[in-house]
């Protein structure tokens, strides 16, 4: 070993010394240590609530949770199977084009000037209503029937009488031209006419009149009740599908 000389500085001089433990105190020290983590988790798991001591209010709270989301999935299940079957009904259901047409009850006209009611006018019934439009302009079948007259008609003038299934007849009047002929089959929504002021007429427009059994009937109740309405211009909800 080198002697160390007595003019070399002291690096340790004025420090005090730890003896270094021997290599068995570190195990006894780390095997401590895991001892003592060990004793602190089984401590820890000994405060645990047991399984067995689960409150049972919450095991009956979880029990119906678990009831009410199996109601909810059988109920959303039942309700695309009803709608299925909906779907199912409304094919089978269909109402055809020809069906459509034989059913339908329309406007006589795309716009019009609704000017007089049905009523007493000028001391005599007036078996009708009036709706004003332009000289020349097409009017159509309020409803499917066959022309049981098409021709001058005194104070009607150029006049159109269609008679439907129920043995309803309609009258158009005052017409500048006529497309019909007697014994014609006409469909809703055909046109068959033109809007003039023939016969006793104070202005060009459509006289519409409806006679049931025979006897006139106020038009706009009646054709109210087959889903037209002349004053708020409605039609039936066949009237799209026959009309095209």
């Amino acid at each position: 070993m080198r002697q160390r000389l007595s003019s070399e500085p002291d690096r340790y001089r004025g420090r005090r010394r730890v003896p270094t433990p021997p290599r068995s105190r570190y195990a006894a020290v780390v095997t401590s240590a895991f001892v003592g983590a060990g004793v602190v988790a089984l401590g820890a798991a000994a405060q645990l609530p047991d399984a067995k001591a689960v409150n049972p209010k919450v095991l009956q709270n979880l029990e119906e949770a678990s009831v009410a989301q199996d109601a909810l999935a059988d109920r959303s299940a039942d309700s695309g199977d009803r709608a299925s079957r909906g779907e199912e009904r409304g094919t089978t259901t269909q109402v055809s084009e020809e069906e459509a047409a034989a059913q339908a009850w329309l406007l006589p006209l795309d716009d019009y000037e609704f000017t007089s009611g049905y009523g007493v006018r000028f001391g005599q019934l007036h078996s009708g209503i009036d709706l004003a439009a332009p000289e020349g302009t097409p009017y159509k079948a309020i409803h499917a029937g066959t022309v049981v007259s098409a021709g001058y008609d005194g104070g009607y003038g150029y006049a159109i009488t269609i008679k439907h299934d129920d043995g309803t007849q309609i009258i158009y009047a005052h017409s500048r031209r006529l497309l019909v002929q007697a014994g014609d089959q006409v469909k809703a929504g055909q046109v068959i006419g033109e809007v003039g002021n023939t016969g006793h007429s104070y202005g060009t427009h459509l006289h519409v009149g409806v006679y049931v059994n025979g006897s006139p009937t106020d038009p706009i109740v009646f054709l109210r009740a087959h889903g037209v309405d002349i004053k708020l211009k409605i039609e039936s909800v066949y009237g799209a599908l026959a009309a095209s």
